[in-house]
């Protein structure tokens, strides 16, 4: 939690999705059956409704089950990845536990043990906190409450604004200190505003779930509720502060260099900036504010809340983070607002696959969990061998000189932009499976005894880690997602791509059996040509070859960009995928565009393979065909109405179902492929199909 900020532009999460052990890894066919064709229900036709005709008969015999929020591909491989995790970490708890561990396995066995012992977590309750706690208790005045807040910011705990360390978007050799909008516990501003009577209900068990924390960490009944009413109000101040989503896309008005005396002198009277940030040895000429005039509000917001409001708001930030961890009634609180009524989910996941799910996560915006890291080094040795990795680097080099054809031919960019568009792609670094140099964490705590305790050490390490980037040289090396983690990402400020190993798995299917035809659309398109598109989307192509914030395009070509995006915008617009929620086609551009340019990208490559010039159909499918199928099964996902709804708010990917439907709409073979009529919901005119790469 120490960053949602950090400018990269991730590839869709397919859930943390797990199933029970027993169901890990369903065959997708039996005996003699391709396992492709067998999910397609052959009742829809292909331009009515793809998601449903290429997926329809695995939905059919898979509902979601109560343990989930969504489920799908993400789900059977993220439960195939477990069977051999589980192992991992069981077979280093078991060494751990008779003295036999070298030190990372020691580290690997003794989180694994405390996050097992759920009797344990649950006896011990909030103990783990309480010396933040009693400094939080302590609190008299507004700037000891800033006390709090900036020693609660070294173990993850977000209050009022986001503050990180990253590479400067405007110089990326360097990193510099990025301030940003944050401090809410519901996932976007629009969950404060918005009049829907369905996130009203949100807003109101909220309020509810705020006080019932209050209540586990002492309070009285009516004084918790009280209480929570004001957090609540605090925070909606802090929303309506906010930019929406769209509107923190934009890579330059979202950065305006400030000195840190002059951020508190004319910005935040209330911090002292040069001092809070000495604190942690920081002295820099700047920092990057995000939103400036967030900052103006929120310190407005800050001298006019009563001292005990924000001590209230500072215990629920805290509580709220390390919930899950602390176990027992403070666990089933935090499930029953986030998970239960945010998400849809009817019972919590199984204890180990929640621990498994933790430890493998990676988000792209910071260092990862480093147990998941050192999970993670003997994850690749045990399942990611060398010719599965090469295999996946020469796809990688398909699309990116895929790309570059595609750069070469286009009609309405002009040679000068062609070139820096050119240089750019050339200059993209790209990381396969998992990265060439470890992480050092050699000053990781870890013991058998608390699995917060462990987290908080964990969230430690990592605000140090952080902290130590800057005044030194960037250091292009390093991975903010674990090799185990079903994921993706491109960072601009360092023009690379980053693709785990575990995007290349088909559950129940070995990599020899995966045809190019499959290969090329469910991880060519869905993941390496979106992430390299990444750098070419709406904001990605504000950055140069070397990850600098600067407009390398001529004024006509930046027109003609902006022309061909705003059709995916207003196609995206017209989807509603639930009564009066519509997706919102600005702040999803940059997704939109990437799966577009994947989609076209992994069939140029395609189509130099041999598989697509002999042309054999494989189970009375084309490679053609097979090629679109296989992009359909990297999204094979069903979701409930609730997380539905909450993507649709606060997050900047389409739903999966118009990830598929959406981007096909716009390529020409794909009506070749299915026979696509006029008249049909997925046949769109040839004039209104977007072109931009």
């Amino acid at each position: 939690m120490i960053s949602n900020g950090m400018k990269v532009l991730l590839a869709p999460v397919l859930a943390v999705l797990t199933l029970s052990q027993a169901s890990a890894a369903t065959p997708p066919a039996g005996p003699g059956q391709d396992f492709l064709s067998a999910d397609i229900e052959s009742s829809v036709k292909p331009g009515v409704d793809f998601f449903q005709y290429a997926n329809g008969a695995w939905f059919q015999s898979h509902p979601i089950p109560p343990t989930e929020t969504s489920y799908g591909i993400g789900t059977l491989v993220r439960d195939e990845l477990f069977v051999t995790l589980r192992e991992l970490n069981e077979g280093a708890a078991t060494a751990s536990a008779k003295g036999s561990a070298a030190e990372d396995e020691r580290k690997i066995g003794d989180y694994w043990r405390a996050a097992m012992d759920t009797e344990g977590a649950g006896r011990l309750g909030a103990r783990p906190l309480e010396s933040q706690l009693a400094q939080i208790g302590a609190v008299k005045t507004r700037p000891q409450a800033l006390d709090a807040a900036f020693d609660l910011m070294g173990m993850g705990v977000e209050s009022f604004f986001q503050l990180y360390i990253a590479q400067d978007e405007k110089e990326s050799g360097v990193y510099s200190i990025h301030v940003f909008q944050g401090g809410l516990g519901l996932p976007d501003r629009d969950f404060y505003v918005n009049a829907d009577p369905s996130i009203a209900s949100i807003r109101k068990a909220y309020v509810v779930h705020i006080a019932r924390m209050l209540q586990l960490l002492g309070q009285e009944e009516r004084s918790a509720a009280s209480a929570a009413k004001a957090v609540f109000e605090f925070e909606t101040t802090l929303a309506k502060a906010s930019r929406k989503l769209e509107d923190t896309r934009d890579p330059e008005k979202n950065y305006t260099r400030i000195s840190p005396k002059d951020l508190q002198r004319k910005r935040t009277p209330s911090i002292d900036w040069p001092v809070r940030l000495a604190q942690w040895k920081l002295a820099p000429a700047f920092v990057v504010a995000g939103q400036p005039e967030y900052l103006d509000k929120m310190d407005r917001a800050l001298r006019n809340a009563s001292v005990a409001t924000l001590q209230n708001y500072l215990r629920y930030r805290l509580v709220t983070t390390y919930g899950e961890y602390l176990g027992g009634i403070f666990d089933d609180e935090d499930f029953d607002f986030y998970h239960r009524t945010l998400n849809g989910q009817k019972e919590p996941l199984p204890q180990w696959k929640r621990v498994l799910g933790g430890e493998s996560a990676g988000n792209g915006n910071s260092a990862p969990n480093p147990i998941g890291m050192l999970v993670g080094r003997k994850y690749v040795e045990a399942r990611f061998p060398e010719a599965t990795k090469q295999r996946y680097v020469r796809l990688v080099h398909a699309i990116q000189d895929a790309y570059e054809e595609r750069i070469s031919h286009l009609d309405w960019m002009s040679d000068a932009t062609r070139a820096k568009a050119l240089e750019k792609l050339h200059a993209i670094t790209l990381k396969v499976g998992y990265p060439d140099t470890w992480p050092d964490t050699s000053t990781l705590q870890i013991g058998a005894k608390s699995y917060c305790e462990n987290m908080m050490q964990i969230q430690r390490w990592q605000f140090q880690h952080m902290l130590a980037y800057f005044g030194k040289p960037v250091d292009r090396t390093e991975w903010f997602m674990t090799p185990q983690t079903y994921n993706a990402y491109y960072n601009p400020t360092n023009n690379e791509i980053v693709v785990p190993a575990s995007n290349f798995v088909i559950p129940g299917v070995e990599d020899a059996q995966i045809d190019d035809a499959v290969a090329y659309g469910y991880v060519g398109a869905s993941t390496i040509g979106h992430e390299i598109t990444h750098g070419f989307d709406d904001e990605g192509r504000k950055f140069d070859a070397q990850g600098n914030l600067v407009d390398w395009w001529t004024k006509q070509d930046a027109v003609g960009f902006d022309k061909r995006a705003s059709v995916i915008v207003k196609q995206f617009d017209s989807y509603e995928a639930l009564p009066g929620f519509h997706i919102n086609g600005k702040a999803s551009l940059g997704e939109n565009l990437a799966d577009f340019g994947g989609v076209e990208l992994g069939l140029d490559a395609f189509r130099k393979t041999e598989q697509f010039r002999k042309g054999e159909s494989i189970a009375g499918l084309t490679p053609l065909q097979r090629y679109f199928l296989g992009y359909a099964l990297s999204w094979m996902v069903e979701i409930r109405e609730e997380q539905l709804r909450k993507g649709l708010l606060s997050d900047v990917h389409a739903p999966a179902r118009w990830r598929v439907i959406g981007p096909l709409s716009n390529v020409p073979e794909f009506y070749e492929a299915f026979g696509v009529t006029q008249g049909q919901p997925m046949w769109r005119a040839p004039a209104d199909r977007a072109h931009v790469w």
